[in-house]
């Protein structure tokens, strides 16, 4: 008796603000208590490209904390994340999520080494995807932005991505953090042959960047200078008060001018953490530019709003995508998922509108027949990953895997 197809959505930092509002709007939006805002694979346009189902998705995770994802929400009822009335009645689907959360690392004084980490995180995908008869997992990296590494060791982003290889689980990079693109992992990501998409997901003072910026390129119009600042609390305020997390951020915001308008625009971008803001952030940019005759202008834009409510319908729109990517055999970068990331992968197109084309067309090829080109270079896969196999070039849980050893020494790896 075969059973109905089911993906697992396996989080990093699954017990943070941005994990746990993508968990609760999916089971409210399974059980027609919201409309699905802000989902873009939820609209006419992507309806046929043959997508997991809502409910067809299974969430598990790795944190650090040990807060039960019911209470993690209770927290955010109380912050204005989560409208009020709203937990008590997915309590039975955080539950059952929250039962899924295995312990991350490495936490303060573990002493295991980077490939007792990678092993440890491996066991915890396949044993969730065997258990629970999984077609697929599909790993997205949702915790805060890791400070910049001291030690030896591997960043605990790139140890989480190292697992979802060995597992053969496609992977999402929704931070700014290093995740796949650590040197270390550049042979084994290559022989995985898996579908994956990043980096830092595109949600506010980015968005609203790569809107204007081809609107000044496109009426010849001439940028002087471009400055904004970003206020917000909770766990990424504070990991983005560390200088080094703080540039990795930066320097996603500004690809986007570089890439539309080219170098040597003036102004940076400023983060500051105020906790006091707790969930929600404001952004603000000032815009100096030149018109007819050389006549001084200026725009200045103010977007305030709530980063997870912002971020979760995202996740759930990559994961799906991905996982369909990844059921249709395609293989490496994602770079038609450049619509959701402020630094995506490859060479993709700068502006909103022209991601959103490249967008629609990668989702008519979801629905279409079977796909046989590398999602990355045109290339034709030369094996599919499968659903439920380890995929090409990886190993299992417990063996020795792709040659990433080292001592374990590097961050936390906490939610945001």
């Amino acid at each position: 008796m075969t059973h109905a197809p089911r993906t697992g959505i396996w989080l990093i930092g699954a017990r943070g603000s941005v994990a746990t509002t993508t968990m609760v709007g999916c089971a409210a939006l399974v059980a027609g208590l919201h409309p699905p805002t802000g989902m873009a694979t939820e609209t006419p346009e992507l309806a046929d490209a043959g997508l997991p189902p809502l409910a067809s998705l299974v969430f598990g995770g790795h944190d650090t904390t040990d807060c039960p994802l019911p209470k993690r929400a209770e927290q955010l009822t109380t912050a204005g994340v989560l409208p009020y009335g709203l937990t008590p009645t997915v309590t039975h689907e955080l539950e059952a999520a929250d039962r899924e959360i295995r312990p991350g690392g490495p936490a303060p004084g573990d002493t295991r080494t980077d490939e007792q980490l990678i092993t440890a995180f491996t066991h915890d995908l396949t044993d969730f995807r065997r258990r629970i008869g999984l077609d697929r997992v599909v790993v997205v990296n949702v915790a805060s932005t890791e400070p910049a590494s001291g030690g030896a060791g591997l960043p605990p982003s790139t140890l989480y991505a190292a697992a979802a290889l060995r597992a053969g689980c496609p992977y999402i990079n929704f931070t700014p953090s290093t995740g796949l693109r650590h040197p270390a992992l550049a042979a084994p990501l290559a022989a995985s042959r898996l579908p994956h998409a990043g980096r830092d997901g595109k949600t506010g003072q980015t968005l609203l960047r790569a809107v204007l910026a081809p609107m000044f390129h496109q009426r010849a119009l001439t940028v002087r200078a471009w400055s904004g600042s970003n206020l917000l609390g909770g766990g990424d305020g504070a990991a983005l008060a560390d200088p080094a997390a703080a540039a990795a951020k930066n320097a996603g915001k500004e690809r986007v001018l570089t890439d539309t308008l080219g170098p040597g625009i003036e102004g940076q971008v400023h983060i500051d953490d105020v906790p006091a803001m707790g969930e929600w952030k404001t952004a603000w940019d000032h815009i100096a530019f030149d018109g007819f005759l050389g006549t001084r202008m200026i725009l200045q834009t103010l977007w305030q709003g709530c980063d997870s409510a912002l971020a979760a319908p995202l996740v759930l729109d990559l994961a799906r995508l991905t996982a369909r990517a990844h059921e249709r055999g395609l293989t490496g970068p994602l770079e038609d998922l450049a619509f959701y990331f402020k630094d995506p992968e490859g060479t993709p197109p700068a502006a909103l509108s022209d991601q959103y084309d490249r967008l629609l067309t990668f989702g008519r090829t979801l629905g279409d027949r079977p796909a046989t080109r590398d999602a990355g270079t045109g290339e034709t896969p030369a094996e599919d990953a499968g659903a439920g196999d380890q995929g090409p070039g990886s190993t299992r849980a417990g063996d020795t895997g792709p040659g990433i050893v080292g001592p374990g020494d590097a961050g936390t790896g906490t939610a945001r």
